[in-house]
């Protein structure tokens, strides 16, 4: 029985899931007022207008964060090794952490200026990704998995 990585395992399937919700974001563009920061923002604005570009940026986003999660399963063998997997699983987590520097001041507008909540959600799942993947990274490394 082999064993896996499951800090991987799991930030994988938050990618997963990141990646399913821009697939909604792409198909029902009403969607955006809940992701944004509010029913005035441009980019719910444009969404509600029928505008392709947000369209194509959840569409490239879905990509960008299903091409991640897939990177995650492969660094916690459940794929075999893809090209450039260590740096990829710390660039990955970097993107994830440097995401998730925007915590403290969302923290503070929502405690100020009754920004939505959900961007602190937002930023913490994000921080958690890339402490995961930084942590599967590291499990690896230190086990010598990778070439």
């Amino acid at each position: 029985m082999s064993k896996h990585n499951y800090f991987l395992i799991i930030g994988g399937v938050i990618s997963a899931l990141i990646s399913i919700l821009h697939v909604f974001l792409a198909i029902m563009p009403d969607f955006f007022r809940y992701v944004t920061p509010g029913e005035t923002s441009g980019l719910s604005q444009m969404a509600e207008q029928g505008s392709s570009t947000t369209t194509v940026l959840s569409v490239i986003l879905a990509i960008i964060f299903a091409i991640w999660a897939i990177y995650a399963f492969s660094g916690a063998g459940l794929i075999r090794p893809l090209p450039l997997l260590r740096v990829a699983l710390v660039a990955i987590g970097a993107i994830y952490i440097l995401r998730a520097l925007f915590l403290p001041s969302e923290i503070n507008m929502v405690m100020t200026q009754g920004y939505p909540f959900r961007f602190v959600i937002f930023s913490t799942i994000s921080l958690v990704a890339g402490i995961l993947y930084l942590i599967g990274f590291w499990k690896l490394k230190s086990l010598s998995t990778l070439n």
